[in-house]
């Protein structure tokens, strides 16, 4: 599922803060987009640490996700993705942004997104079935709004922030709570906990603009 952007061409270097951003946004989506493969592992298991002076729960999240994966069997990964997110009827862990605002129908937040994307120019693409607030779907709106690509300059952080603000910044840490406590986690909970705490730093640097 990649229900709004293609992948990110960079048309020009971004300062290292900003490609950091934009990396983990990627790296959030593809891993709430479908089950990481054998080569995703490796590449997550050999990746190095975070230096020591930036933010410690992240850092620490993220040695944590790194170490998972050195040891995590993609088929077993594929089972869990599954259990948790595709199961026969009600999955474990609903995986749409919808679910976790309380909004009535009549003013459901697709809506909202729908118009919001189509502000932006994102289209949502035909070939994809899943609803736009697929939480895979809005991490990688804002990788396209932090890095640009695909003929699209990054954003403008006020753009940046108000999209984070709408559609990521209630929904997406109780989306990653309910991963994290979900019996049936093993992964994805070092999954959980690292996106949770790459979002809650986002949350406080957008606070601070």
């Amino acid at each position: 599922m990649s229900a709004v952007a293609a992948p990110v061409a960079m048309r020009r270097a971004l300062p290292p803060e900003e490609a950091a951003r934009g990396d983990f946004y990627a790296l959030i989506a593809r891993l709430f987009r479908s089950a990481p493969d054998s080569a995703l592992l490796a590449t997550l298991a050999a990746a190095p640490l975070l230096p020591e002076d930036g933010n410690a729960r992240l850092g620490a999240a993220w040695r944590d996700l790194v170490n998972a994966s050195s040891v995590m069997d993609p088929e077993a990964a594929a089972d869990e993705y599954h259990t948790l997110f595709e199961g026969m009827g009600k999955s474990e862990v609903s995986i749409y942004a919808g679910f976790y605002s309380g909004a009535p129908s009549i003013d459901h937040p697709r809506v909202r997104l729908q118009a919001d994307l189509a502000t932006l120019g994102l289209a949502h693409r035909q070939d994809v079935t899943e609803p736009e607030d697929h939480l895979a779907a809005l991490f990688e709106v804002m990788r396209v709004l932090v890095a640009g690509g695909a003929g699209r300059e990054p954003a403008p952080v006020p753009a940046q922030k108000a999209f984070f603000e709408a559609h990521l910044q209630r929904a997406a840490p109780r989306f990653l709570e309910a991963v994290g406590r979900s019996q049936k986690a093993n992964y994805y909970r070092t999954v959980a906990a690292m996106a949770a705490a790459f979002v809650s730093l986002e949350s406080d640097s957008f606070q601070l603009d």
